[in-house]
């Protein structure tokens, strides 16, 4: 990235060695910056120096703010040189730290967020801390100089006082690390109860959940399409098409490019945050695809296409892997790339056409955000259609020639700093995502694009011992793997495997889960630290239990293992799964807004296995066609084992559901078993609708 770079002509400080982008923008700053690491810790305790620690990522607009206002000022720099062991760190390479360091900042100040800056003594314990601050005293905010002389003076002075309040502060942070029992059992009553507190925060008006900054929710989404399914809950269902609907039309979704922001300043969708997170379009995409399994809504489906389009086109690495996000700014901006003036649609399209295309996405003279223009629908197309007295055919053929010329002019201006890491635990989510879209949409391309991605990491972010790395950027794997890059990966393998067959995904994802189970799992309390036995020993060995913007690292533990234990018949996989949400009991209970991974893993627990075992016949097109066919129902409960009759007795000691199962008359066949029972095995596509149709009935 270079939109924020720092004064390349300065000499570079220690950060000039690093592969994360974000912290190569700090490497010319004239801050003594340290990367994390035994250097900069061991400097600390020589002197006796307290360190500020200081955590951001590329895409975060204020980080960039405090960068230009007080890491490139001489003079700010020069104070904490002259007091401090400076560390800078990237939240998306060291998210333990940012988890450990963020809970003593909300503890300390009751908010966080980026950039995170906080103080610690030699040993790494926080005594001070907060998130922006500006280079004079504004807006009620002391001046970051001043905190600096404060905490410096603190240090000299009160020594013995900040080290026993860092102590305490500390003893807190560790306790995180699990949750009291909760006070029943795992039962449905939980997700029903779950569905009630989700609605009760549901905006009936703009869609969505809580009020503004708004973020898209999507293992909520996702929560109340299966209590949908499981209840027929209309008001359920309509919460869902309403926020997807509303999120679809809004300045939140790129309606040029494709993909969605990172989240909604305002109650209605209309101004993004305008970074986008790869992690965001992988969970979104997959929430629009469960959308139109259960609905057929085409328009979930195009979001969906539109959305995994956007990440292959501009977000992946040429070696098959997946980028971490686009910023918000371009040239120093805000949102630059993507508004519009008025003028400049007409010129693009033309009057006649320029004053449709206004019409229908909101572009004004006088702008909808700061003078300009982001486009969004405030009407359907079909609503615009009827307002504008044409036919609706026609004026969305007419629609996507426009916007392709737009996108066309708009690919020729800078376009957004881009961050080009790779991350194990974002790429784990979209493969899953491509994967089932691959098959409910019938688009190989996806399929071909999650296993190039499962294959980078497979071969470039694993150690010897099989153990996976974290980051991968400029040919450099490194950093030890969390407990969300082994869950979403694992997860992502699994449904690889379950809409190609391909023996090496399923393989991998045991695995990995082998792995898992080894280094992360809590046998004392259940549950799993977020960080391996082998990892870092920091100040607290934390757990990952709520939900953020990502599934919770316990949440997509359950996930994964009460699947793959489903797929593979192993019940130690479903027993450590289920252990995971005993874990989280309590947090069901009294928080389950806060939890939706977890109740995504335990509706999957708690119902009834559908399992398909599908043996390619003599017709691959048949064999896409009834993966496809299964693919395109909404059935949350469901496993597939595809496999040839070759693949089959490769596998079967891996997935017992391929045993004894060949396929018949040459045809395509498909076993389909529930409550440990098995019907009558069906013969091609029409064979599957056939069941899969009793199977709606009933």
């Amino acid at each position: 990235m270079t939109s924020h770079a720092s004064d390349p002509n300065r000499p570079a400080n220690r950060l000039a060695g690093e592969t994360s982008p974000y912290l190569l923008q700090h490497a010319h700053n004239p801050v003594d910056w340290h990367p994390w690491g035994d250097e900069a810790l061991a400097l600390a305790r020589a002197e006796d120096r307290p360190i500020f620690l200081s955590i951001g990522y590329s895409a975060c607009h204020w980080c960039h703010v405090m960068e230009r206002e007080s890491f490139e000022n001489p003079d700010i720099a020069a104070l904490m040189n002259e007091h401090f062991v400076n560390i800078k760190v990237d939240r998306e390479e060291r998210p333990d730290l940012d988890q450990i360091y963020m809970s003593a900042v909300q503890a300390m100040t009751g908010h966080g967020g980026w950039p995170m800056s906080v103080f610690l003594t030699p040993d790494l314990k926080p005594f001070f801390g907060g998130t922006y601050f500006p280079p004079s005293d504004a807006r009620g905010m002391a001046g970051f100089p001043r905190v600096l002389l404060s905490v410096h003076r603190a240090w000299e002075e009160r020594r013995d006082e900040i080290r026993a309040s860092a102590a305490e502060m500390t003893e807190q942070l560790q306790a995180f690390g699990s949750l009291p029992k909760g006070s029943g059992t795992l039962e449905i009553g939980l997700l029903d109860a779950a569905a009630k507190v989700i609605l009760r925060n549901f905006d009936p008006k703009h869609g969505g959940f809580g009020r503004a900054p708004k973020f898209p929710h999507p293992m909520d989404i996702k929560v109340l399409l299966r209590h949908h399914a499981r209840t027929g809950d209309e008001y359920a269902m309509h919460a869902v098409r309403h926020t997807l609907d509303r999120m679809a039309r809004g300045g939140i979704y790129d309606h040029l490019g494709g993909g969605f922001a990172r989240y909604s300043t305002d109650e209605r969708w209309l101004v993004p945050h305008f970074e986008k997170m790869l992690y965001d379009n992988a969970l979104l995409a997959s929430a629009y695809l469960e959308a139109y399994q259960a609905t057929r809504d085409a328009e979930f489906a195009r979001v969906a296409r539109e959305t995994m389009d956007y990440v292959l086109g501009r977000m992946t690495d040429p070696g098959g892997a997946f980028y971490s996000t686009e910023d918000a700014d371009s040239e120093g901006v805000e949102g630059k790339y993507y508004v519009w003036d008025l003028d400049e649609v007409n010129a693009v399209l033309g009057a006649e056409r320029g004053k449709t295309f206004a019409q229908v996405y909101d572009v004004t003279p006088s702008g909808n955000w700061e003078g300009r223009n982001i486009l969004n629908l405030p009407k359907t197309i079909e609503q615009a259609a009827k307002i504008l007295g044409r036919d609706e055919d026609e004026l969305r053929t007419d629609l996507v020639e426009s916007r392709a010329r737009l996108l066309a002019v708009r690919d020729r201006r800078v376009p957004p700093g881009k961050d080009t890491k790779v991350l194990v635990s974002w790429n784990g989510l979209m493969i899953a995502a491509l994967a089932e879209g691959g098959r409910i949409l019938g688009e190989p391309r996806y399929l071909d694009a999650a296993a190039r991605a499962a294959g980078f990491l497979l071969d470039r972010m694993r150690r010897d011992d099989g153990r996976l790395l974290h980051t991968y950027r400029d040919g450099r794997a490194r950093l030890d793997a969390y407990l969300d890059d082994y869950t979403n990966l694992i997860d992502g393998l699994t449904r690889l495997y379950e809409a190609t067959g391909e023996p090496r995904w399923i393989e991998s994802a045991l695995e990995l889960t082998q792995v898992l189970l080894d280094e992360f799992s809590d046998p004392a309390h259940g549950g799993f630290f977020y960080t391996g036995h082998h990892h870092e020993a920091l100040i607290a060995r934390q757990k990952d239990f709520t939900d953020n913007a990502t599934p919770s690292g316990n949440g997509m533990a359950a996930t994964a293992l009460v699947r793959l234990g489903a797929l593979t018949g192993r019940d130690n996989l479903t027993q450590a799964g289920r252990s995971a949400l005993e874990s989280v009991q309590i947090l069901l209970e009294r928080e389950p807004a806060a939890a939706g991974q977890s109740l995504i893993a335990l509706d999957f627990l708690l119902a009834s296995t559908r399992e398909f075992a599908v043996i390619a016949g003599n017709d691959s097109s048949e064999y896409r066609a009834v993966l496809e066919a299964i693919a395109s129902r909404f059935l949350p409960h469901r496993v597939v084992a595809p496999a040839t009759y070759e693949q089959a007795g490769i596998l079967e000691s891996t997935v017992p559901l391929l045993a004894d199962r060949p396929p018949r008359e040459g045809r395509t066949t498909t076993y389909i078993c529930e409550n440990y029972a098995c019907q009558a095995p069906v013969l091609g596509v029409e064979g599957v609708e056939s069941a899969l149709g009793e199977v709606a009935k009933g």
